[in-house]
């Protein structure tokens, strides 16, 4: 019979595994640093000074740790459950594909921050950006496919094939993909919408759903008037009414937003504030201090993961269950 920790082996084995390979790496000075990064000895994009150690930006690098404890921790919490039998009433209970992806992604959020932070490479920042995609993906991808009534391989398929995309896309044409679009920064709306659908669906919420996706915009200072005076910038708003387009049934599920959900958002929300002190052009940036924005900016968001994790363990059942036929076709 299959231990329950093995999840929990092979994770302690891809840390230790990067760990050789990370300190190999800057103990040879690691290799040509992106063309966006600066010098050793100067101020890094995210205010650290750049030094000439085995870590560029050590405050920073050291920060994504937190990502490391918390997807142990899920994973661990994951592995209980199945030792002791406990019911898989939703797919974040137990050591489930889904549950497993999304431990695993939050887990590797930090070894792929530390690169970046720790080696200044494209490289670096490629693997970084697409870890971040890799997360933001699984939260508004599995509300579709709730509300889509997908099965678990459709997720994957569909998951896989837009992360993959991305990927290359990226690689070859940077972080704008080649066509104007963050990917992070909009899959954050694509949630946040979402997650009103999973919770309110209607059909005219179906039709209405985008415009949430205009407040989310707002809160991080892209106001509507801003679109509409750019739009050709801001085309990807047309992405907004991607859930409602796939969320074609309401949930059979219900989920517990107090306290997780919004412990989540808060903790993400007061990040995103420190986050935007922690560039090289900001009053308060203190290169040589041992407290970083930026660091903290990890810590807050690596607990953020944490909350979102709980909360989606909250799903339970209302009527037809939102999981039944996940082998036949109707999940």
């Amino acid at each position: 019979m299959r231990s329950p920790y093995r999840p929990i082996v092979y994770a302690f084995s891809a840390l230790a595994g990067f760990t050789v390979l990370f300190i190999a790496g800057g103990m040879v000075g690691w290799w040509m640093p992106a063309a966006n990064e600066q010098a050793i000895g100067e101020v890094s994009r995210w205010c650290e000074r750049v030094s000439g150690g085995i870590m560029r930006e050590p405050v920073n690098t050291l920060g994504n740790l937190g990502f490391v404890v918390a997807g142990l921790a899920m994973l661990l919490v994951l592995a209980r459950d199945a030792r002791v039998g406990r019911p898989q009433t939703n797919r974040f209970i137990g050591n489930q594909p889904l549950a497993l992806l999304y431990a695993g992604v939050s887990l590797a959020l930090g070894p792929a921050s530390m690169l970046m932070h720790g080696s200044h490479t494209f490289f670096g920042a490629w693997i970084d950006n697409v870890s971040m995609v890799a997360y933001i993906l699984i939260l508004w991808m599995y509300n579709l496919t709730v509300l889509g009534r997908w099965k678990d391989r459709t997720f994957f398929v569909v998951y896989g094939g837009v992360l993959g995309a991305y990927a290359g896309a990226y690689w070859v044409f940077g972080s704008g993909l080649g066509i104007g679009l963050d990917l992070f920064g909009v899959s954050i709306a694509l949630w946040i919408i979402a997650e009103v659908l999973y919770r309110f669906w209607s059909p005219m919420l179906r039709l209405a759903s985008g415009l949430v996706g205009f407040a989310v915009a707002s809160v991080f200072g892209i106001t509507p008037s801003v679109m509409l005076n750019d739009a050709g910038q801001y085309w990807w708003v047309v992405l907004f009414w991607l859930p409602g387009l796939f969320a074609t049934h309401a949930s059979a599920s219900r989920r517990t937003y107090t306290p997780w959900y919004w412990a989540g958002i808060a903790s993400f929300l007061v990040a995103y504030a420190i986050w935007t002190t922690g560039t090289n052009d900001h009053p308060l940036c203190n290169p040589d201090s041992l407290l970083q924005s930026h660091a903290a900016w990890h810590l807050l968001t690596a607990f953020a993961t944490w909350c979102f994790f709980m909360f989606l363990r909250s799903e339970s059942r209302t009527g037809v269950d939102a999981r039944a036929g996940s082998s036949k076709g109707d999940s």
